[in-house]
């Protein structure tokens, strides 16, 4: 019989307004709905469309790991959760365990309270510590904590507005239609009314499992835990997602901590012959396995399943947000498996594939380079179309602003120019891996080298520049380092056939896998969690782009920057000609780049002279908005617009125009303002200009030129992946050896061992020292 038990919360009168705005959201969102229960979600990202959600919680989430009482820190933070998300509009509803272990902790105090009274009666107080607690039985448990378990839900669901109700069923209410249609109104009922469920086992009067009684046909899964329970729950409430939260990060491919173990990120029907399972969670009557074919189950009904963490401290305040939001957590599980292979497998065989193009002959990788670099120039009709449709597509659009449509564009003179580069990259392949650094004789017959090696295996994310494909690829390969490629959507078609002519030249020496081009929907923050795989990230785009990636990659290293706020200071004695030119060319040439100049500092004395009349005159024709800085805002009656802030870029025609007294203040300001990308000065004096470029901490400092200078291919590297502010390994543009570390190699003739005694240290040193040196002076 199903036991039915509302406890809505006192303490919200219907007629409330926030209760009544909350029902007529629910309206007007039910009324917007519209999408069809035939089917699950065929990926991540379309998780944010759920709008009916069921969160399952298992006992080793609730309890606490001794088993006896609740985890309320844990359980508090799930329920923001839910209540957040039911707030937002969604039909939230709970299945949840806990009643035994809440029951347990209240009748083990009612015990020892009791044994402590009787014997403190009888025997005295010298046999308390002699007491023993009986095996208490689950359904007495169940009994006397439900109403705990429910009392306590309230309380924590009252803090955000929120109304629960308490549903408790067994197997047979499932197998009664009446039953079965009457829990069904009232769980709609309870949602049309805005008021979470919270659905559990009667495990007071529940019959023990029947073994072997998981899946009985397509239609009917016998209710035999509470995994069983959330899955015939969510199909019979055609729920859009159902969340299963476990004690661990998803479904391995094996048991959870073997040398093996590899947590799948998208499970599809087909792979149950692949798992291998473990055994079940401390607490609980199911294990993975029961998980796995209640989650198909449901899969099978029509409703998406991610099985997750909830136990995790570090992402349990957000891991049920985070897998709405579509978000790579725990795993998922769905019926569309794609058609090539996921992220995760490109990346082990972009490495597998990489490390044989670093072991490849340099000659080799330059004919690859080569091949790659004709390619260019023999199917530019292919490139040029696959680019005109990324062209017509982003103008018929019309979001792109003109900046970015340039990027976008590709021409057969840039294709030309491209395949000059790669030429260049080529020879420079020659002589770049396995380059002898140092060379050491540590001892008789034991010779240590530093050779260069590949760093391993990039990930390089750009946006909206097809260019930087081919160019990306080739430092890859010079340098033999695997590659993975993700793109803007802007130039997919371009991006796609660039990948297709950088695979055909990686063919000719079999690694055509070492450059991989990343074509599923995979989010930015879920590539940068692959940090056991990936070992350097360079991002190429935005400043938003840039900064995004640095806060997603907590594991791996970023090499790049996140803004360019380029400066070019005006000396006292410079020379009107030079700074005429200097001036629009960093400024106007190419406003979006990096190494643009976005602010102009002006020496004092040049402020009402002929030289500063021409500079704004220029500024003035060249269309370039000028915002004033403090300093320059008080000369002026009527000034510029003023900088709302000193560390702008601006990437367009705009800069500000700051005035400062010498030198050394244009420093000052340019170390407080700037972001160590490229700094320039224009003086005649070379004792001020030598100072500008001692004391100035920038990655590229110019005296004389234009700050568009800061560029691999101006540089003579061929190309760049990107221009780094980093202060260790790569800084500046960098080109083929910023993607190179180093390795030492010591080779013996096995009969020399390391002696760390003072009698071999002695020894090494009396061989090694130079001759006539006595070996204590060193000590």
């Amino acid at each position: 019989m199903l036991l039915l038990r509302l406890t809505l919360c006192s303490k919200i009168p219907l007629d409330s307004p926030r209760h009544l705005s909350q029902l007529l959201s629910r309206k007007l969102t039910q009324g917007g709905q519209g999408r069809a229960h035939s089917s699950s979600f065929a990926h991540r990202s379309e998780l944010r469309q759920a709008k009916r959600i069921v969160v399952k919680l298992g006992s080793a989430v609730v309890t606490r790991g001794d088993e006896c009482g609740l985890a309320l820190g844990r359980l508090a933070s799930i329920v923001e959760q839910v209540a957040m998300l039911q707030n937002q509009g969604r039909e939230m509803m709970i299945v949840t365990s806990g009643a035994v272990a809440f029951g347990k902790q209240r009748l083990r105090h009612e015990i020892l309270l009791s044994q402590s009274v009787r014997q403190a009666l009888h025997s005295g107080h010298s046999q308390l510590n002699d007491m023993s607690l009986p095996v208490l039985e689950a359904r007495a448990c169940a009994a006397a904590g439900q109403s705990g378990l429910m009392a306590l839900y309230e309380a924590m669901f009252t803090q955000y507005s929120t109304c629960t109700a308490q549903v408790l069923v067994t197997n047979l209410d499932f197998h009664d239609d009446q039953k079965r249609q009457n829990l069904n109104s009232t769980l709609r009922e309870l949602l049309r009314m805005n008021i979470v469920p919270i659905i559990n086992t009667n495990d007071a009067v529940v019959p023990p499992p029947e073994p072997n009684s998981d899946l009985q046909g397509v239609n009917v899964i016998s209710i035999k835990d509470n995994d069983s329970l959330a899955a015939r729950l969510a199909v019979e409430m055609k729920a859009d997602l159902l969340i299963a939260l476990s004690d661990v990060e998803g479904l391995y491919n094996s048991p959870p901590g073997t040398d093996d173990a590899k947590l799948i990120d998208i499970f599809y029907p087909g792979d149950q012959q692949s798992i291998t399972y473990g055994t079940k969670s401390r607490v609980g009557i199911g294990g993975m396995e029961a998980k796995v074919k209640a989650a198909l189950w449901a899969l099978q009904g029509g409703t998406s399943v991610v099985i997750a963490n909830g136990t995790n401290p570090k992402v349990t305040g957000h891991v049920i947000t985070d897998i709405v939001e579509g978000k790579k957590v725990g795993t998922f599980f769905s019926e569309f498996k794609p058609a090539g292979p996921s992220v995760e497998e490109q990346t082990e065989m972009a490495r597998s594939s990489g490390r044989t193009l670093a072991s490849l002959h340099p000659v080799q990788r330059s004919e690859i380079i080569c091949h790659l670099a004709d390619l260019l120039t023999e199917r530019k009709e292919e490139i040029l179309a696959a680019n005109k449709m990324d062209m017509d597509l982003a103008v018929s659009a019309g979001h792109l602003p003109p900046a970015m449509l340039k990027r976008l564009s590709l021409s057969p003179a840039k294709l030309n120019s491209l395949a000059v580069g790669l030429r260049q990259i080529a020879m420079a392949a020659q002589d770049s891996v396995g380059r002898v650094l140092r060379r050491t004789r540590v001892a008789h017959n034991l010779e240590l080298e530093q050779i260069t090696v590949p760093i391993g295996l990039l990930l390089v994310i750009f946006e909206a520049r097809p260019d930087c494909l081919p160019q990306v690829s080739t430092l890859a390969i010079a340098s033999g380092n695997a590659l993975l490629l993700k793109g803007g959507k802007e130039a997919a078609n371009t991006n796609r056939v660039l990948h297709q002519l950088t695979q055909e030249a990686l063919s000719m020496h079999g690694v055509k896998e070492a450059v991989q081009m990343v074509s599923t929907r995979e989010e930015v923050e879920d590539l940068c969690r692959l940090d056991k795989m990936i070992d350097l990230i360079v991002p190429r785009g935005s400043s938003q782009l840039v900064r995004d990636i640095q806060r997603a990659a907590k594991g791996i290293p970023v090499l790049g920057h996140s803004e360019g706020i380029c400066h070019v200071y005006v000396d006292s004695e410079a020379s009107i000609d030079k700074v005429i030119k200097i001036v629009r060319d960093s400024k106007c040439d190419y406003p979006a780049a990096c190494n643009a100049m976005e602010t102009l500092l002006i020496h004092r004395d040049i402020l009402r002279t002929p030289m500063f009349d021409q500079i704004i005159d220029m500024l003035r024709t060249e269309r370039v908005k000028i915002h004033a800085g403090p300093r320059f805002a008080s000369y002026l009656t009527f000034s510029p617009s003023e900088a709302k802030s000193m560390r702008t870029e601006y990437g367009e025609l705009e800069c500000c125009m700051e005035v400062v007294d010498s030198m050394q203040e244009a420093i000052e300001h340019i170390h407080k303002y700037g972001s160590s990308h490229t700094d320039v000065i224009i003086t005649e004096n070379e004792d001020t200009a030598e100072k500008f470029l001692q004391q100035l901490d920038s990655a590229c400092v110019f005296w004389n030129a234009s700050s568009r200078f800061a560029d691999g291919y101006r540089f003579g590297l061929g190309a760049e992946v990107g221009i780094s502010t980093a202060r260790i390994h790569a800084r500046g543009p960098v080109g083929l050896e910023g993607l190179l570390t180093t390795k030492w190699v010591l080779r013996g003739d096995g009969h020399t061992v390391a002696d760390f005694s003072e009698h071999g240290t002695m020894k090494y040193l009396h061989e090694n020292l130079p001759a006539g040196q006595n070996p204590s002076s060193v000590f």
